[in-house]
């Protein structure tokens, strides 16, 4: 009896001893996967794959060279370029050319016959090997791998999507904004940075254009709408664009300057401030008088020069009135001033007064500016009249 039950024991305590021992095996591998996806682990697996199939290749090339040439020893070496760190690749390109000169001393002189080791195939194979270093040691140079590359520019993206969100208003208030790179691209160097302030009782609204466009001025816009968003809210409106101007100085870009409009909207009585640097105008429809009026405000480039000053702007949206702030993309291109397209624009906006602007931003740009090679970004922000309803 205790025999029995010693051997049971014993058999429970193995069969859990290799229970706890296989998931340490697999939380290990998990980790080294995920490791490896995002470029901080080992790449030791993909050199160890790799060089497999060095002889693999080899091996098919001897037995049958029609079907699996020489030349197919540049698929692990293109990989490897790819993949690999600059010191394992030398190991994976030693081997790729050990297998060179086998192939040659057993299929003979390429003179005798097709489907030889020839100078090009082995032309090929080093050309290829010396672009795949180059790749890796830009990477090396980087920190990011190939791997991760992809997913941190989609995560740039996305970041620079969630800061230009903006935050939800009280019934009777209605914003939207629209953005559209140029050529296309995921990367703009148009951005807003938005926040209720004075508990909640105002909006703060920044709009800004980054000198550049497309991925070329993506890289800034991210780090201003950073800086951007943590100085909105944290420093009085007045104050708000000589800070962002002394952070663009600061950084001593090449080309470093930025167009921006800074709104303060007292979302209680709809009085506002308009704040420009160097910004095209606010457009201001009265839903009394039917027309646009524009909102101009004093105020240099950012990063231009130290000690600029800024003068607002001061109006008030009543029900049924609409603001509309945009950048110059929008409105000027190589053949068209800046003063006929705002004439374009508004005659557009016209066509939403009655139904309502609800929707409105992403259409207007492709009504105006679809076309377009700049950055292009537009700000609605409407208080709604008793009547108004948004279309079906």
């Amino acid at each position: 009896m205790a025999s029995g039950r010693e051997r049971r024991a014993e058999a429970e305590t193995f069969t859990a001893r290799v229970k706890k021992q296989w998931h340490r095996v697999r939380v290990g591998v998990r980790r080294a996967a995920v490791d490896y996806f995002r470029g901080n682990g080992s790449d030791w697996i993909a050199l160890a794959g790799l060089l497999l199939m060095v002889p693999v290749i080899a091996s098919a090339t001897l037995a049958n060279s029609v079907w699996f040439p020489p030349a197919a020893l540049v698929l692990p070496v293109v990989v490897g370029g790819l993949l690999l760190r600059p010191a394992s690749l030398l190991g994976l390109y030693a081997a790729a050319a050990t297998a060179l000169i086998v192939e040659s001393v057993q299929l003979g002189p390429y003179t005798e016959g097709p489907s030889r080791v020839t100078p090009g195939v082995v032309l090929v194979v080093a050309a290829c090997g010396f672009f795949g270093l180059l790749l890796a040691q830009f990477r090396s140079r980087v920190g990011v791998p190939w791997r991760r590359g992809g997913t941190m520019l989609f995560d740039l993206r996305e970041r620079i999507r969630v800061q230009s969100k903006l935050p939800d208003l009280p019934g009777g208030w209605h914003r939207e904004m629209a953005l559209r790179p140029a050529g296309g691209q995921s990367f703009s160097g148009d951005f807003v940075v938005a926040a209720r302030t004075n508990g909640g009782r105002t909006l703060e609204v920044v709009l800004t254009d980054v000198s550049g466009k497309g991925m070329d001025a993506g890289s800034r816009a991210l780090l201003l709408s950073g800086a951007f968003g943590g100085l909105l809210g944290s420093l009085p409106p007045h104050a708000f664009l000589p800070a962002a101007n002394g952070y663009l100085l600061r950084q001593d870009w090449d080309e470093g300057f930025a167009t921006s409009i800074h709104l303060v909207l007292d979302l209680d009585s709809g009085d506002y401030e308009l704040y420009s640097a160097g910004h095209p105008p606010g457009l201001q429809l009265s839903a009394g008088s039917g027309r646009w009026e524009e909102k101009t405000a004093e105020g240099p480039l950012l990063g231009v020069y130290d000690g600029a000053q800024f003068d607002p702007v001061k109006g008030s949206l009543r029900p049924g009135d609409v603001l509309m702030l945009f950048t110059d993309g929008l409105v000027e291109t190589a053949d068209r001033d800046i003063v006929e397209g705002i004439d374009r624009l508004t005659g557009e906006a016209d066509r939403y007064v009655a139904g309502g602007f609800h929707g409105a931003a992403w259409h207007l740009i492709e009504a105006v500016a679809k076309d377009v090679n700049d950055d292009r970004a537009l700000l609605l922000i409407c208080r709604e009249g008793p009547t108004a309803t948004a279309p079906r």
